[in-house]
């Protein structure tokens, strides 16, 4: 497919990259010089929470993009769809019978999220990557081309299951089952609740409401800078066990030496170093060559690079670094 090129893919020379997530829809088009011409943005859109609204959602961030950028409905040179829900193969057949329904582009490709997430982290795309924000996943690539992704295979996720294990050390501390712990009062404060009793009773009677953990994991994460033993050792061992996958992700593909690690995603991006530096110790105990760097870009960059990737563009450092002078501001990607 990359040996085509522009003009056998479309007339305008146009790309689109749509990264689908857990809390938010992106979209980028950009030209193949790595100007970024439209953007969009819509709410959540894995197809495993509500498939309905998950193509809604793609169709409203897409949208918004052609018109920013003034496009008419002409199909774009290329498409890909970097997607949190793009796990087992039914699942690609049918965002990939949405996206040729649609005619948005004449060449289009679905790839999981985190594959997306590993191709914004550097210039290269290539070594293995962690994400861990609402969720987690962790996908490798190796320059000879193999590439995998967790996707269900991901046991340690991200913010939501840091939230549950915040909350039930708190619980175990109340009933002095374990020590007590300076989490307490900060998870108190929280959900505005006097005592530990009480948030219990908020978080699981019949009456309960839906809330927003995540966040949640940020107490964590603050309170092991602090110190605490308790938060200590949970984010400690969270971090040695998304170490433990990302060498697993490195095996699936043939990495086993000196290759790049980077991270993305809110949890890692705490100002907090203690979850990353878990995982990187666990990773250097097999792999002491690895190197580590954040992501460089949000995941979306991953999608727009695979699709001017998919038109014949080589993705070097003039086009690389275009890409970054014309992204719009953070608040695009804010959750």
């Amino acid at each position: 497919m990359s040996g085509q090129g522009i003009s056998g893919l479309g007339m305008n020379g146009l790309v689109l990259g749509i990264d689908a997530g857990n809390t938010k829809t992106i979209a980028l088009i950009a030209d193949t010089s790595g100007t970024v011409r439209g953007w969009g943005r819509a709410g959540r859109s894995n197809i495993y929470v509500q498939p309905a609204r998950a193509l809604a959602a793609l169709e409203t961030a897409a949208s918004q993009a052609r018109e920013r950028a003034g496009l008419d409905d002409s199909p774009l040179s290329a498409l890909t769809l970097s997607a949190a829900g793009a796990d087992w193969p039914e699942d690609f057949e049918e965002l990939n019978a949405a996206l040729r329904r649609w005619g948005w582009a004449k060449c289009v490709e679905v790839v999981n999220d985190a594959l997306g997430a590993l191709r914004a982290g550097s210039l290269r795309g290539l070594g293995v990557t962690v994400v861990c924000g609402t969720s987690a996943g962790i996908a490798a690539r190796h320059p000879g081309g193999a590439t995998w992704h967790s996707s269900y295979w991901q046991e340690p996720e991200g913010a939501d299951q840091l939230a549950q294990k915040t909350l039930r050390a708190v619980y175990r501390a109340e009933l002095g089952i374990d020590p007590p712990t300076t989490l307490t009062q900060p998870v108190l404060e929280f959900f505005g609740r006097p005592d530990v009793e009480s948030l219990l009773h908020a978080l699981t009677g019949r009456n309960r409401c839906p809330r927003v953990m995540g966040r949640l994991a940020r107490v964590l994460l603050d309170e092991a800078s602090t110190g605490d033993p308790t938060s200590l050792r949970i984010v400690l061992d969270h971090g040695a066990s998304l170490g433990e996958y990302a060498l697993a992700a490195a095996r699936k593909v043939g990495l086993d030496g000196d290759y790049l690690l980077t991270t993305s995603g809110g949890v890692m991006r705490h100002q907090s170093p203690i979850l990353r530096d878990a995982l990187l110790a666990r990773v250097r105990e097999a792999h002491p060559q690895v190197r580590w760097q954040a992501s460089h870009h949000e995941p979306v960059f991953g999608a727009l690079l695979l699709a001017l990737e998919a038109t014949g563009v080589n993705v070097n450092e003039t086009v690389f670094r275009r890409l970054e002078e014309t992204c719009p501001d953070d608040a695009l990607f804010l959750t």
